[in-house]
């Protein structure tokens, strides 16, 4: 299915040099902002309260949340759990007494909340109150490194076995290169890194290597065509890329808009997965075909590290 077509193949490996440049420079900025500024840990990770409260007629997020600052622990995160009726509320633990917060503490501060909740609104009702330790909080972020490591490996391994090593290194940098972007932004922003937020980066290493994949099948099946033998390498990579670009925008296009509208109307809970999808999805495109392709260029791709040359053999004389 298409819905255009270019009648001119787009010379895509003409600036090759030119965006694996700002792709070099994009990704030494992210690993900087990742080890200056760090990750913003969200409750999950840091340790800290949550709670449930349930109201009869709903509830003004907004007010809660200025409500709440005067508390001084921190980011407080409220946010609706399918209606305004209920209520999550997490609290993370203070910087200076994190490591000696207790449940009888969590108790305290859960009573605090509730009593400023009460002024508002004396029929509010707390339906749920958890304590998550800082040490449940380092095993969470441990537990998520090793699950981005693990999906890297897996994913590492599924591309050299599918491909030329070319390939299969091109693709592993431009998936690489992604993730690191994505965090990137949310050390720089320091915005929020949640459980959602992780698994949208998982997400996106997946949704990544499907697209380099799609281009590197095109530029493989170009290299056996007889009207590709005439052409230069540049040329075959970018007549493959471009008859991908119909089926790029249609598959793309597609689920950027949904991930768009997560991102306006699914609120805060939803905010942080739909925030990495929408910058995964756009720099998977940009790494597919701006940074794994022209990687194979610097890789020294040939026709004859594809096709085998065929050994005629002498037929035998009787």
């Amino acid at each position: 299915m298409e819905f255009f077509r270019f009648k001119k193949d787009i010379p895509f490996m003409s600036w090759g040099k030119i965006t694996t440049t700002i792709s070099l420079i994009t990704f030494i900025l992210a690993v900087f902002f990742l080890v200056v500024k760090g990750l913003n840990f969200s409750v999950e990770f840091t340790g800290g309260t949550v709670m449930q409260v349930a109201y009869k007629d709903g509830a003004d997020l907004n007010q809660i949340r200025n409500r709440l600052q005067s508390l001084q622990v921190g980011d407080v995160q409220v946010q609706a759990l399918g209606t305004t009726r209920d209520v999550m509320i997490r609290l993370p633990n203070k910087a200076s007494n994190a490591q000696n917060q207790s449940k009888d503490a969590a108790a305290q501060l859960s009573n605090k909340v509730m009593d400023l909740l009460k002024q508002d609104n004396p029929n509010v009702e707390m339906t749920k109150v958890e304590f998550i330790g800082p040490q449940v909080g380092e095993e969470l972020v441990t537990h998520g490194l090793a699950a981005i490591v693990m999906v890297c490996i897996g994913i590492i391994i599924y591309l050299s076995l599918r491909f030329e090593w070319r390939f299969a290194i091109a693709a592993i940098i431009a998936n690489m290169h992604d993730v690191v972007i994505i965090l990137g932004f949310f050390a720089f922003f320091q915005w929020e890194f949640s459980l959602t937020v992780l698994a949208g980066v998982l997400a996106v290493l997946g949704y990544s290597v499907n697209e380099a994949v799609v281009i590197f099948d095109r530029i493989r099946e170009n290299f056996r065509k007889p009207t590709m033998r005439g052409k230069s390498v540049p040329q075959v990579i970018d007549n493959a890329i471009t008859a991908t670009m119909s089926r790029t925008a249609i598959t793309h296009g597609s689920t950027e808009a949904m991930v768009i509208s997560m991102l306006l109307f699914g609120g805060d809970a939803l905010h942080g997965f739909a925030m990495a999808l929408t910058i995964g999805i756009l720099f998977g495109i940009y790494s597919s075909v701006l940074v794994a392709s022209p990687l194979l260029l610097m890789f020294k791709l040939s026709r004859e590290s594809l096709i085998k040359p065929q050994k005629h053999q002498e037929e035998a004389v009787v």
